[in-house]
C-alpha cells in the first residue's frame, strides 16, 4: 500500500502530500506525446521523493530499451540524455537526496538487466553526477536556493552534439521564469513564430557523455 504522507508535520508544515501512482500516471497520461520523447525536458517545482519524475523517467527508458538495447552504447548515450532532461525542486533536503536515489535507482534497474557484467561505472557516474545538478534543495517561489546562503537556482541544460559529446549550460531558473511569463512566449516552437530564447549565464565546451563526472568535478 502506496504511503502518501511521511508525517503530519510536514503536512502542516510544508503542505507535503505524496502523489500516488496510479495519479501520477493518469496525469501523465494526459501529456503522453511528450513523457516518450527522450529528450524532452521536464521540471517538477515541488518533487517530493520523486514520484512524477521516475514515472516519466520509467516511460522514457522503455523507448530507449526498444530502440537502443542491441547497442549498448546507443543505449547509455540515450539513457544518459533522458535522465538529463528531468529536474526537480523541492524545500526537504531528504527530500532532494530520496529524489535522487530513486531516479538513479530506476535507470540502473534496467541498465543492469540488460547488460549484467557489461555495464559501465563511467555511465553510472555521469547519472549521478547529472541529477546532483538537476534535483536541487531550493524553494520554487522564492526561485532560491535553501541553506545559510542562498542562491538564485542555476539549471543545467544538457544536449547531445557530435554524435556522444554533452553539451552543458546553465541557465539562471529566475530568469526561465519572470521571462517566460510577461512576454508569454514559449521557450521552443516547431512553427516558426517568436519565442523567448534565454541567454545562458554559463556554458561548457562539450565532453563525452561518459566523462561527465570526471570533467566537471575536476
Amino acid at each position: 500500500m502506496e504511503k502518501h504522507i511521511k508525517s503530519k508535520h510536514r503536512v502542516a508544515e510544508y503542505g507535503e502530500v505524496l502523489t500516488p501512482s496510479h495519479i501520477v500516471n493518469a496525469m501523465l497520461d494526459l501529456v503522453e506525446q511528450e513523457t516518450v520523447r527522450i529528450d524532452s525536458r521536464f521540471l517538477e517545482p515541488a518533487c517530493g521523493t520523486g514520484n512524477f519524475l521516475i514515472a516519466i523517467l520509467e516511460r522514457k527508458l522503455r523507448v530507449v530499451e526498444q530502440r537502443y538495447r542491441k547497442n549498448q552504447l546507443e543505449f547509455e548515450r540515450y539513457a544518459v540524455l533522458a535522465v538529463s532532461s528531468l529536474y526537480g525542486i523541492d524545500l526537504l533536503l531528504d527530500n532532494v537526496e530520496e529524489c535522487r536515489h530513486r531516479l538513479y535507482q530506476t535507470f540502473d534497474r534496467v541498465y543492469t538487466a540488460i547488460y549484467e557484467e557489461k555495464t559501465k561505472e563511467d555511465c553510472r557516474e555521469s547519472v549521478r553526477f547529472i541529477l546532483s545538478c538537476n534535483i536541487l534543495h531550493g524553494d520554487a517561489l522564492s526561485l532560491k536556493t535553501v541553506g545559510e546562503n542562498p542562491q538564485p537556482i542555476i539549471f543545467p541544460e544538457w544536449s547531445l552534439v557530435n554524435g556522444s559529446m554533452l553539451k552543458r549550460r546553465d541557465f539562471a531558473f529566475h530568469e526561465l521564469v519572470n521571462h517566460a511569463s510577461m512576454r508569454e512566449l514559449p521557450l521552443f516552437s516547431d512553427q516558426g513564430e517568436e519565442v523567448f530564447i534565454p541567454e545562458p549565464v554559463k556554458e561548457y565546451p562539450p565532453v563525452h557523455f561518459l566523462e561527465v563526472a570526471h570533467a566537471y568535478n575536476d
